[in-house]
């Protein structure tokens, strides 16, 4: 087996910065010298209550969360939140907003059918979720209790250019694959929520960040641990958190710091992105999916004009060592997946792959 690291380009579980896996296994058998894993700890310990206190914090810093809203670490996933958010929010008016632009918004207002009146504000379908509705596209329901969106599509490879504007209705929003990768002004939102692992932690989480005063409106049904108030109350240890995911999220954060926070990551993500896009945009071969105005900064999809070319560069890219390039079925063709941790360096490579694949064939 190769002990060579591959540049994966996986769209989640992604990767994650090689130093922040080297800490973790230095620290794997003995954390910081209190003889056990971190995977083996209380999370009711002082070391682990430690280390979850300054991931939060850590969070709240890095993001500007303002007094207002809570951060929450809670079990599942983004697709947990699918059905937490309207169990939780819907009950105001019974109503709610969903913009759908690609496959994880279109799942998430199926699943808010079940609790509640479902409003879709607009719906990319038309076009293959190849872009993004303006503003003025959006058909906005003024008795809405919340606006739902996902900021980024991976399969399709778009991303939100703007913040909508909703008429006081509170803003949720999916930000799993392009959250701390661009500055959001957190006020806005009534609710952000994030699968932890495209740019934050390995899987198995989901932060959440909250109005407070959202919260506690619950229908009587909803599960305890999916109450946005109960976990507010119980600081994310109603039960036992995901530990370790949490702890690896504060690794990453404090790399996140050493790039030069959220505004440094920005620069960083969005020159890796225009040397793919450039590639994309001087290439005969090569077609990109997603429209100009619309193309995602984290998830670059592209393919040929024949499958059978697609499979034969999926195949040679492999070989040389450019993993999950293969495109989501929806799709084809071919997508790479740049998130914070993707190191430039992997881009550039697969920029020069990607041309001289095109020269020899």
């Amino acid at each position: 087996m190769s002990t060579k690291r591959v540049f994966n380009f996986s769209a989640g579980p992604s990767v994650l910065p090689l130093t922040v896996l080297e800490q973790a296994a230095a620290e794997m058998t003995n954390y910081r010298g209190s003889g056990m894993s971190v995977m083996e700890m209380s999370h009711r310990s002082k070391v682990y209550l430690d280390i979850f206190e300054e991931v939060k914090a850590d969070l709240k810093r890095i993001m500007s969360v303002p007094d207002t809203h809570e951060v929450l670490f809670m079990h599942g996933g983004a697709t947990f939140q699918f059905s937490a958010v309207p169990m939780n929010l819907i009950g105001k008016t019974g109503k709610a907003d969903y913009a759908i632009t690609g496959n994880f918004s279109n799942l998430a207002a199926k699943e808010s059918k079940k609790y509640g009146q479902v409003n879709i504000a607009c719906d990319s379908a038309d076009r293959n979720h190849t872009y993004i509705p303006e503003q003025s596209d959006l058909k906005l329901d003024p008795d809405a209790s919340y606006f739902h969106y996902c900021s980024n599509n991976t399969i399709y490879g778009t991303e939100w250019k703007y913040v909508p504007q909703t008429n006081n209705v509170p803003l949720v929003c999916d930000m799993s694959s392009n959250i701390l990768s661009v500055p959001v002004d957190v006020s806005k939102y009534g609710l952000i929520y994030a699968g932890v692992q495209k740019n934050m932690a390995p899987a198995g989480a989901a932060v959440v960040i909250i109005d407070k005063s959202l919260a506690g409106n619950e229908h009587p049904l909803t599960p305890k641990l999916m109450s946005y108030q109960v976990m507010i109350d119980g600081d994310s240890m109603h039960n036992t958190p995901p530990c370790y995911t949490i702890y690896m999220l504060g690794l990453v954060l404090k790399w996140l710091d050493s790039q030069g926070g959220i505004a440094g990551m920005e620069k960083i993500k969005a020159a890796k992105a225009k040397i793919l896009y450039d590639v994309l945009d001087e290439s005969k071969m090569f077609i990109g999916c997603a429209e100009k105005e619309a193309r995602s900064d984290m998830n670059v999809t592209f393919k040929t004009d024949s499958e059978e070319l697609d499979n034969k560069f999926v195949k040679a890219a492999t070989g040389a060592g450019f993993e999950n390039l293969k495109g989501h079925r929806a799709v084809g063709g071919m997508r790479a997946s740049i998130y914070n941790a993707m190191p430039t360096e992997g881009v550039l490579e697969l920029a020069d792959f990607m041309r001289k694949f095109e020269s020899q064939n």
